[in-house]
Formats: C-alpha cells, sequence, structure tokens
C-alpha cells in the first residue's frame, strides 16, 4: 500500500505497512481498485457529456459515494468497498455500450479498457496505486486534485440529499477525472485543473450552504449545552444534517435524548433543528478523542460521515455503533438509506432505550452560529470596531483538528493573540480553543464559529463583503489572516477554493501536505505565497503584527 492522503501519514512521506488512520493494507487496496474503477467511469461520462448526453444522476451518484467513501476515516469495510467496485464496474459497462452505440470515440486509457474481470482485482487493485504516475510533480498535481474531488464530493453528497443539485458541479467532477486519467497530461494543464477544482470547490460549498439554511434555516447564535441530562441518549457524529433531522423527528416524544458530536455541533445552530427540545448538547470534543469519550457515553452511535476512529478490541462501545451513508467499519449495522431518501433509526431507538444515561465528562456551555448572514446582522458594530481600532484583525483558524501534539500550537497560538484579534473558525479545529475563555470585544466574541469545516465557505463570503465595504482593491488588502489546520480531504477542497478567490498567504500546519512535491510547492509559493507554521510568537509577528 502507500497512502499519503493525511495529514498524519507515516513519518511524514507516507504509510506503507498500515495506515496510521487504522487503514489495512487490503483496505487500501481495494480503495486503489475503487478510485481507478471510477476514473475509468468519469472518463466515459465525460466524453459522452462532450458529445451533448444529458447529466444522469445514477452516474453523479456513483462517482461521489466512491470518492467520499475513500475518505479518510470513512469506511473501513472491504466487502462495502467491494460492492462499490462491482457497481462501478456494471455501470462502466453499460457507459461503454451506450459509446459504441452512438459512435462516441473514447481515449484509450488503461481505466478505460480494462474489462473488470473479478479474477484480476487484486492485482489492478496492487497496479492502481498512488504510485502509478512515476513523475514526482505529475503525480502530485494529479493526487491534490483527486483529494480535492473527494471534499468536493463530501459537500455535493450532502446538498444532493437535501434536494440541491448542480449539473455543472457533477460534470466538472468527470472532466476532472478524466482530466487526472490521461497519462500524458502537462503540468500546465494539470495545474490550471487544479485552480479550476478550487472554483467549483467554491459553488458546491455555496450549493451546501443554500441546502443547509434552504432546509433547516439560517443558523442562529446558540449556547450549546457540553453537560448531560439524566434520559437515555444516542450520539450523533458526522456532518450530515438531513440524518440528524430524521433522527431527531423519529425519537421526538420517546423518553430519548440526542448529542451531537465532532462535527455534528453545529446543528445546534439551525433554527429547524434545535426546535426539538430533545436535542439536548454536545458530547465530547474533535473526532480523535473519540475512543476515550464513546467509552462513557453509554448509548448507541451513529456515523453519519468520516471520522471513525477503529476502535480498540475490546472497546465497551463497539457493539453499539452503527454507520450510513459512504461510511462503514467490519462488524457495525450499516442504516441503508430508504427509496424516499429518509432512513429508518428504529433499531437505533430500540438500543438507546436499554442503555443508562451518558455519563457526564464536562459541563458548561459554548457558542457558535455565527455563519455568515449572523456576521453580517453584526457588521455595522465590526466596522466601527474595525476604524475604531477596537479589533485589529480577524484570523481565519479553520479545519481540522487531530491527534498530533504538534497540534497543541493551535491552542497555544489562540491564547496568544493580542486581546483586539477576532478569531473567525468553522470544522473541528475549533476544539483546540471553543472552550477557553478568551472574551469579547465590544461585545462581539473573540471566537466566531460559522460551523461545519464546509462552512469556511462563510468567511470567504465575509471577506468579500468586507473587500466591498472598506472599498479594498483587493481580499488581500483586508485586516485578515489565514492559519489553516489541516487534516483530511474536505480541507483540501477548501484550501483549493481560497487559493481560487485569489487569497494569499496562507499559512497550513501542523505540516505541509506530503502530497505536494517540491516543485509544485514552489509554484504555489511563489504564485500564491503558501507557507507553514513556526512559531506561535514569530507566526503572531508574521500574520499579525505584520
Amino acid at each position: 500500500m502507500f497512502c499519503y492522503q493525511c495529514q498524519e501519514t507515516a513519518k511524514g512521506t507516507g504509510c506503507t505497512v498500515s495506515g496510521v488512520c487504522g487503514k489495512k493494507p487490503e483496505t487500501s487496496r481495494w480503495m486503489d481498485l475503487l478510485l481507478s474503477v471510477t476514473r475509468g467511469v468519469g472518463t466515459i461520462y465525460h466524453a459522452l457529456l462532450q458529445q451533448g448526453q444529458s447529466d444522469d444522476t445514477t452516474v453523479d451518484d456513483f462517482i461521489v459515494d466512491a470518492l467520499f467513501a475513500t475518505i479518510t476515516n470513512a469506511n473501513f469495510d472491504d466487502s462495502a468497498l467491494l460492492q462499490k467496485v462491482d457497481k462501478g464496474i456494471a455501470l462502466k459497462k453499460q457507459l461503454l455500450a451506450k459509446a459504441t452505440e452512438l459512435g462516441v470515440t473514447l481515449p484509450d486509457y488503461h481505466e478505460v479498457e480494462w474489462g473488470g474481470e473479478k479474477s484480476d482485482y487484486e492485482a489492478e487493485g496492487d497496479r492502481e496505486t498512488v504510485l502509478r504516475t512515476t513523475n514526482e510533480d505529475i503525480r502530485s498535481l494529479k493526487e491534490t486534485i483527486v483529494l480535492g474531488l473527494k471534499g468536493m464530493a463530501a459537500y455535493y453528497e450532502h446538498a444532493a440529499r437535501l434536494g440541491q443539485r448542480d449539473e455543472a458541479i457533477a460534470g466538472f467532477m468527470a472532466e476532472a477525472l478524466a482530466g487526472i486519467t490521461n497519462p500524458d497530461a502537462t503540468a500546465d494543464s494539470l495545474l490550471q485543473l487544479l485552480l479550476t477544482t478550487g472554483k467549483y470547490g467554491v459553488d458546491v460549498m455555496a450549493l451546501l450552504d443554500k441546502a443547509n439554511t434552504g432546509a433547516y434555516g439560517k443558523p442562529e447564535i446558540t449556547k450549546v449545552n457540553i453537560g448531560v441530562g439524566k434520559r437515555p441518549g444516542i450520539l450523533i457524529s458526522g456532518h450530515d444534517l438531513h440524518d440528524i433531522a430524521d433522527l431527531l423527528e423519529q425519537t421526538e416524544g420517546t423518553g430519548i435524548d440526542v448529542y451531537t458530536h465532532g462535527e455534528m455541533l453545529p446543528a445546534h445552530y439551525y433554527p429547524e433543528l434545535k426546535k426539538y427540545k430533545h436535542l439536548v448538547g454536545n458530547y465530547g470534543n474533535a473526532w480523535w478523542k473519540q475512543k476515550e469519550e464513546f467509552a462513557h457515553f453509554n448509548g448507541p452511535i451513529v456515523f453519519t460521515t468520516n471520522c471513525i476512529v477503529p476502535p480498540s478490541p475490546k472497546a465497551n462501545y463497539a457493539g453499539r455503533v452503527f454507520t450510513a451513508n459512504s461510511t462503514g467499519f467490519p462488524g457495525w449495522k450499516h442504516i441503508a438509506t430508504r427509496p424516499d431518501g429518509h432512513k429508518d433509526f428504529s433499531e437505533v431507538i430500540e438500543m438507546a432505550r436499554q442503555c443508562q444515561a451518558p455519563e457526564e465528562i464536562e459541563h458548561g456551555e459554548i457558542v457558535g452560529g455565527f455563519a455568515h448572514d449572523q456576521v453580517f446582522a453584526l457588521a455595522d458594530k465590526i466596522v466601527e470596531a474595525v476604524k475604531s481600532g477596537a479589533i485589529r484583525k480577524f484570523v481565519v483558524m479553520s479545519g481540522c483538528d487531530g491527534r498530533m501534539k504538534s497540534r497543541n500550537y493551535y491552542a497555544d497560538f489562540a491564547q496568544a493573540l493580542p486581546k483586539d484579534v477576532v478569531i473567525l473558525t468553522s470544522g473541528c479545529a475549533k476544539y483546540k480553543y471553543n472552550k477557553l475563555n478568551l472574551g469579547d470585544i465590544n461585545g462581539i466574541p473573540r471566537v466566531l464559529d460559522a460551523g461545519q469545516c464546509n462552512d469556511s465557505y462563510s468567511w470567504a463570503v465575509v471577506a468579500l463583503k468586507l473587500k466591498e465595504i472598506f472599498g479594498a482593491a483587493d481580499v488581500n488588502d483586508l485586516p485578515i489572516a489565514f492559519n489553516i489546520a489541516w487534516y483530511e480531504q474536505k480541507a483540501v477542497i477548501v484550501l483549493l477554493a481560497l487559493l481560487s478567490l485569489g487569497v494569499k498567504n496562507i499559512h497550513i500546519g501542523p505540516t505541509l501536505p506530503a502530497f505536494v512535491s517540491p516543485g509544485v510547492l514552489k509554484v504555489l509559493q511563489d504564485s500564491f505565497g503558501l507557507g507553514t507554521i513556526s512559531t506561535v510568537d514569530e507566526d503572531i509577528k508574521t500574520m499579525i503584527n505584520a
């Protein structure tokens, strides 16, 4: 195996024996096979779309699901991955037949021509690893694009489940897959495709923002309880708001409480979700602490998306975990989506009835809900604070959290910031500082949490609005610094989206991605000033006091 898609990859270069995330070599092989099949499907589908064939949601949904299933910490279930491979090969044969019928000429790429024989699955998976591309810079560009597509697919799936689709975004995913499948693709063409991926990253985050707010209302400033009640509870993790809406509706009046975990915390900010009185709080912290925290929850746990940490062999909660959508884990029950798009949580609810209430692991409140509409509601106050000097600068600290000790940098950085600096955050990176008492500036909290990682879109919208308000010639002239923590592929698409908007001098950490080669890094540094973090004191001088 070879995998270097997450920030914690072994030795900062790549996992070759087993994944730091818990992914086994066999699982890595089937993911490589699934991605190869998906590249073939995408290439053929793109050729058909170019010849005027209409968008096919069945193909769109396969591409999205396949990409999402291979995201870090999403699916560890080999049988589920192989079922997706089988589905992809069947779909590929249908597309090939259509291309033949219509006389569409297809490129002679290996992924297009491979017949999909089951006897060849293992060998094909071993052939189609990341290392299939020998040129380091070409490989780097191709893999950065596909990792961005994985993040894009995650956001698109959530939007599509809420009825929001966009043929242009779905078509671009196929186009990009065709581009990275081309063995003769040049560095220049791939660099352009990389930036175009970022452009569609902005579009997909806007689509998901529209889907979420259209279904559940615009996020509101909300205090969220981090303690527990006395009734049995269900813990729901991940990012899918459609699933928590189903769960809340089905548990209403049952005497069972619902708690959010990790990236599901922002569910508390939406009016149509927070109206349920049995949505009682958020339990625990970021994804990487789940082993110790889940052991104290006592009730069933539902993963709607990625952020699974494989449990210890003797984990007391292992028999109480359910997966959904693109996620999977051996031995855990998977909740299927019904034909009407909803899920039946009756088995989860019945299990909860037999469980004790959660053990309290902390208590108090945290505040969030500062998406772009709420920030705009505070616009006059914010603009006045900036003009008066009460707010010197904003620093965007969106992104991911992780288990590396080096990530304590972000807590130290937040605490060391001057008192006239406001933190704009989203994603699980906020768990490093959202429980610190950092105060406020003229009633404006110094930590403004927009929500999930996809809500990084809010800070792009806010930046463009501030550019308009202050009459700035360029977004980089605003008093905003970007100090982004990354872990997995949704952070990659957020970064590419910011680059596509022309944002420069972004700092990412705690380390630079292993999939960015020295040659590609130099281009990004020369064109965008992309850099990594150093020490807290040095970075405050660079980002705040500059």
